[in-house]
């Protein structure tokens, strides 16, 4: 996948709403020890208007939570970054000055710079004169690509597996990489769906080719039989999933592609409606039921009728 055909924001979203309280226990100790992170709650996206740039931004994860020592609620937001953006401390503190203006409460900002350049992003906003210091806003930031990896290898921590895929790491390191995260898998023992979230999330971002994937059996055949064995049952369930699903996406593509060239645009609802199914036996049987259908509209009854499974 190109990186620029990745959903940057949606994983981020998935990973750090999935392990919230882990990120910032790994990440930012001194926070961890006062907020209370066993209350937390995810507000809904907001969405600003930047009337100057004329267009609109949105606050990807918001999170309401409360400090262990004093009352009222707080808000942390944080703010996946993922290409270079000039001036992105000026938007950090525009975001931080419309949260405040709704809703009154402390707010700890936070920016994880994602990309894949090693830069000095700053992590503060001034404005002021010679005679006074009007304003000096600060916020947490975590640069993936500045961390070594080998750090976080020893961590039970689902967070750092998953973004050890984003740190710094040389290319001839790929393969390692990519043992370690499996090793840090097996010992978390998550339950599937929690697994399959990191897994889906670091092989987006780091990807083998064929001479890689070939050092990595090799490698993988000198850990311990135990781990080893764990490492393959993760692994031949990840395929078959990944089976599955392109098998679903390949029938759906194919209905589509039909119903296009058979009825045109008026067709479009009725595709959108195939692409929700996501049983392979009712896509069959749809695909199977359609090549008889002569207008739209007993196409529209099949497809209906394949929205409750057929029997």
């Amino acid at each position: 996948m190109n990186e620029n055909q990745i959903d940057h924001d949606r994983l981020f979203k998935e990973l750090l709403e999935t392990f919230f309280a882990e990120f910032i226990e790994l990440f930012f100790p001194e926070a961890a020890l006062s907020i209370d992170l066993k209350h937390i709650k995810f507000l809904q996206q907001e969405i600003f208007t930047d009337v100057t740039a004329g267009e609109k931004r949105k606050v990807d994860i918001l999170v309401e939570t409360r400090l262990k020592d004093e009352p009222g609620l707080i808000l942390v937001h944080v703010e996946p970054q993922a290409y270079v953006q000039k001036n992105f401390n000026r938007r950090m503190f525009i975001y931080f000055s419309r949260l405040y203006e709704k809703y009154r409460r402390k707010i700890l900002p936070v920016v994880v710079f994602s990309y894949d350049r090693v830069r000095n992003e700053p992590d503060s906003f001034e404005l002021g004169f010679p005679f006074l210091d009007v304003l000096n806003f600060r916020f947490y930031k975590l640069e993936l690509k500045k961390l070594n990896w080998r750090e976080y290898i020893k961590s039970d921590n689902p967070v750092a597996a998953a973004l050890l895929s984003k740190m710094g790491f040389k290319p001839e390191e790929k393969v390692k990489v990519k043992l370690e995260f499996m090793r840090m898998l097996v010992r978390m023992k998550l339950d599937p769906a929690r697994m399959e979230l990191l897994a889906g999330f670091f092989e987006t971002y780091l990807k083998l080719n064929r001479e890689e994937e070939e050092q990595y059996n090799r490698e993988l055949g000198t850990l311990d039989r135990k781990e080893v064995d764990i490492i393959m049952q993760i692994t031949t369930s990840w395929h078959e999933k990944g089976r599955a699903e392109g098998n679903i996406e390949a029938r759906r593509e194919v209905i589509r592609k039909y119903l296009d060239r058979r009825f045109g645009k008026k067709s479009a609802g009725l595709q959108e409606k195939v692409q929700q199914m996501s049983s392979l036996k009712v896509l069959d049987y749809v695909l199977e039921e359609l090549f008889a259908a002569n207008t739209l509209e007993e196409a529209r009854a099949i497809i209906n009728e394949g929205v409750v499974e057929p029997s």
